[in-house]
């Protein structure tokens, strides 16, 4: 298995937790009415996300632990926190408010081409035409099966905050790749609890009251899961891959959602699904098969991550190691000119002539 194909699990697996969410998120809506429900609603998806992850990691590292962050990368997560921890899920509850579901689900699949529009134009991450027409393939099955089936109307404020909401996530997916090779759990679990926060304290100033145990308790569940989870899957998936990659291989979230609708609820299926299937897959297909080499130099770089010392960690230490690998530790990475198949990962995020 190749290197792209390793990175690519992360990113179908973080589309596989919050496609599947989605349906089970939905039979919660008709628990609760009001203004406030949708903000109380997305504050404890995002809250079981937060507090799940900073229990997993409490656990996973035996106490608290200071994060081993380089301080120029602080600025980025502040960035990313704010656009996709606040400023989305804000503009998400707006857009829901004054448009139609099935109009709001067809919105939302400008998030990926914003994200991919960004990582190319403003944060220069390389591309090339197989990769674009693989995106335009997964983008078009998610349209398709988003497509309302029936009259959807929608004006006013809804659909402009609905874009407003894709931007600040594909904004919040750039800033996330510049901190990508850090603890992706600290910061999957850093957004979870900011945006749970925000919304919560909104849901509360708009009237709303705590719901019954079994409502919390499944709502928070499916955010650690479908939010929390995936998250962090994405996160290391930015690493292997670059945002635009990992955007559209994310973008297969809906289907995942519809698959699960029709078997677990039975919903009922169309000609629009297997159509959706098929150009999600040829998107998939293109992707996996892509084979991207040249020469290409290295600035000099200074991060932590998990590695092994190969032919990007040649590195001594200024501690004592006891030689296990992988570990974790910030370190130097010297000018280096070489040729290889690559992606734009963590260390290949350079130009292209």
């Amino acid at each position: 298995m190749s290197y792209l194909h390793r990175a690519a699990l992360p990113a179908l697996g973080a589309a596989f937790l919050f496609g599947a969410s989605t349906p089970f998120a939905k039979q919660l809506v008709g628990n609760g009415a009001g203004l406030s429900f949708p903000f109380l609603l997305a504050g404890l998806l995002y809250l079981g996300s937060g507090l799940g992850l900073t229990l997993t990691r409490l656990v996973r590292d035996r106490g608290w632990k200071a994060v081993e962050m380089p301080a120029h990368e602080w600025p980025w997560l502040m960035g990313a926190i704010a656009f996709g921890g606040v400023l989305g899920p804000l503009l998400l509850m707006v857009g829901l408010s004054h448009t139609t579901a099935a109009t709001a689900s067809l919105f939302l699949n400008l998030e990926s081409v914003l994200t991919a529009v960004l990582a190319w134009m403003v944060f220069k991450e390389g591309t090339d035409r197989r990769i674009v027409l693989g995106m335009v393939s997964i983008v078009a099955g998610g349209a398709v099966l988003a497509w309302p089936a029936g009259e959807a109307t929608a004006s006013g404020i809804g659909p402009l905050a609905l874009a407003g909401a894709c931007l600040a996530w594909a904004i919040d997916n750039n800033l996330t790749r510049k901190v990508s090779a850090s603890d992706a759990i600290f910061i999957a679990g850093s957004k979870g609890l900011v945006a749970g926060c925000v919304n919560t304290a909104l849901a509360f100033a708009l009237g709303a009251s705590w719901p019954a145990l079994p409502l919390l308790s499944t709502a928070m569940v499916i955010g650690f899961m479908g939010y929390g989870l995936s998250l962090v899957l994405f996160v290391l998936a930015l690493r292997g891959l670059g945002t635009a990659r990992t955007g559209a291989y994310f973008s297969t979230a809906p289907f995942v959602g519809a698959v699960i609708s029709i078997v677990v609820f039975a919903e009922p299926t169309g000609v629009s699904f297997w159509i959706a299937a098929a150009l999600m897959a040829a998107g998939v297909w293109l992707h996996l098969t892509e084979h991207h080499a040249h020469e290409h130099e290295h600035t000099e770089l200074i991060h932590g991550h998990e590695h092994r010392h190969d032919e990007h960690h040649q590195h001594s230490h200024d501690f004592a190691w006891d030689g296990v690998e992988p570990h974790t530790h910030v370190h130097q990475h010297p000018r280096l000119k070489h040729r290889h198949a690559h992606f734009p990962d963590i260390h290949h995020r350079h130009s292209h002539n």
